[in-house]
């Protein structure tokens, strides 16, 4: 059994907010858990060709889009949102507020992980 707290595992700047990977691949549990910050009002360009990730939102308003924008999800608190299939897609922070998602992922992370945003092309790691 381990103990880890938030206020003591150092944030990662993942590129559009904060990330605290609170299980990672060093802990042999077989996934990760991270208590992600999406800072207000960005917009960030992301799929996932290697790990599975379901996020669930606890605080905060935004949106997840289809990789061609014809599909619009809303998300809000007691939300979960699950990209099963390496889904590329757009993740949207409603401004005025930082929005707060819960995410696992598989397979786990390093805990060091970044992404590369622009506007050409979808992050991944």
């Amino acid at each position: 059994m381990f103990i880890r707290e938030k206020e003591k595992t150092p944030p990662v700047e993942w590129g559009n907010g904060l990330s605290h990977r609170l299980v990672v691949a060093t802990d042999r549990m077989g996934f990760t858990i991270a208590d992600t910050l999406v800072r207000a009002g960005t917009k960030s360009r992301l799929q996932y060709r290697r790990h599975l990730e379901a996020c669930y939102c606890i605080s905060g308003r935004g949106q997840v889009l289809s990789a061609d924008g014809s599909v619009q999800y809303d998300i809000r608190p007691g939300v979960l949102y699950a990209l099963d299939r390496h889904d590329a897609h757009f993740l949207i922070a409603d401004t005025g507020q930082d929005l707060r998602l819960i995410s696992v992922f598989n397979p786990p992370l390093r805990g060091d992980e970044v992404h590369s945003l622009d506007e050409t092309r979808f992050s991944e790691y």
